[in-house]
């Protein structure tokens, strides 16, 4: 037998496998967001390709958003990416460049209350269907991010398509920076959640806040984080009644 040195052995701490979020968002950063797939749109014949795409799918609070873009071939919006990749004052100068130069664009939502009706995949594909249909002029060809919606269009679902196609990036940008603004907006109405800081998202403040004072009559309540917090407080109301009526049995 023999010692190793202990100089040569490797003591660096072992490294953290990556979350599940933060693999994905190092897969997006390396692909390339291009024209390509609306050029081959174009040379099929489309002469108005929209990309649509949508933002708060996993947000607890308020509305999925969607938006549909059809870019000008002959204005090149530089800078387009996937909106998560993009700090937030990159966002809003990119979305102000796109709705000044872009063909057609449109916004729409789905709020809270229709999506624990339909569920918030069927929530996003009517947000999505609502934001083509407000183009003017119209699209005739569809790219949309993962997903086919129910209108009669030509339409490629583009798996990561926010990373890969320009258009599609471009309505994931318009998309998210209205639904932050909507969040700012909400803020004001329901300050105990800090809306303007994590937009609605599965936080821990955000969490925190939700078992102190409940759910608004804006968060979604489909959404296991929501009614599971509920459910915790109706538990604990029970065990206080039943503490209350315990000591009033005692004090008789």
């Amino acid at each position: 037998m023999f010692a190793i040195p202990l100089s040569s052995v490797d003591q660096s701490p072992p490294t953290r496998p990556l979350s599940a979020s933060a693999a994905k968002l190092r897969l997006l950063k390396k692909l390339r967001c291009t024209l390509r797939y609306e050029k081959k749109a174009w040379e099929a014949g489309a002469k108005r390709v929209a990309g649509v795409d949508e933002v708060g799918r996993g947000s607890l609070f308020g509305p999925v958003v969607a938006a549909a873009v059809i870019l000008d071939p002959a204005y090149r919006v530089r800078g387009l990416r996937d909106s998560k990749l993009l700090p937030p004052e990159r966002r809003e100068i990119l979305a102000i460049r796109i709705c000044e130069h872009a063909i057609a664009w449109a916004v729409a939502a789905v709020d809270a209350a229709r999506i624990d009706e339909i569920n918030i995949y069927q929530a996003s594909r009517v947000a999505m269907r609502d934001a083509v249909i407000q183009l003017v002029p119209a699209a005739d060809h569809l790219l949309v991010d993962a997903m086919r919606l129910d209108c009669e269009l030509p339409q490629d679902a583009i798996i990561h398509g926010d990373a890969l196609s320009a258009s599609i990036a471009a309505a994931s940008i318009l998309a998210k920076v209205e639904r932050d603004r909507m969040m700012r907006e909400w803020d004001a109405v329901y300050p105990a959640y800090g809306l303007a800081s994590h937009k609605g998202y599965s936080t821990p403040q955000h969490l925190a806040a939700l078992r102190d004072y409940g759910p608004s009559p804006l968060h979604r309540q489909s959404f296991a984080p929501v009614w599971q917090k509920q459910e915790v407080f109706a538990f604990m109301e029970d065990d206080e009644a039943q503490e209350e009526a315990a000591d009033e049995e005692a004090a008789v």
